[in-house]
């Protein structure tokens, strides 16, 4: 199942990447279709990573205070990707919401593959 969650985050951020161009460009329709797609993934993310979540608590023991900083901060930004996304159709500033989206995409990467003990690496 991680295999699927990782897949589905980065297929998240290209179809995210193709929104931001193809509104910069005045594409209007093929972003719309992307963007509809990226929502569409996030179901895979949410699925996915519950189905994680459900294997972290039956499978290990401590950790769970990393685990919910990393749902949460997954939760967050699957928000800033969307509200990034509208608000670049509806032609307003994204500045704050994309530095909010780094910072929390980060922090899920690393605590999924580094910290928690199902991640990546050792």
């Amino acid at each position: 199942m991680a295999h699927l969650h990782i897949t589905s985050w980065v297929l998240a951020f290209i179809l995210l990447v193709l929104v931001i161009i193809f509104n910069k460009q005045g594409k209007a329709k093929p972003a719309k279709i992307l963007h509809m797609i990226l929502r569409l993934d996030y179901l895979v993310i949410l699925y996915s990573g519950g189905s994680l979540l459900g294997e972290y608590f039956s499978a290990t023991i401590g950790h769970t205070g990393e685990l919910i900083v990393k749902v949460i901060a997954g939760l967050w930004t699957i928000v800033a990707m969307e509200i990034v996304s509208v608000r670049i159709q509806n032609n307003r500033p994204i500045k704050s919401w994309g530095v909010q989206l780094v910072i929390v995409a980060l922090i899920a990467i690393i605590l999924g593959f580094a910290r928690l003990p199902l991640g990546i690496l050792p």
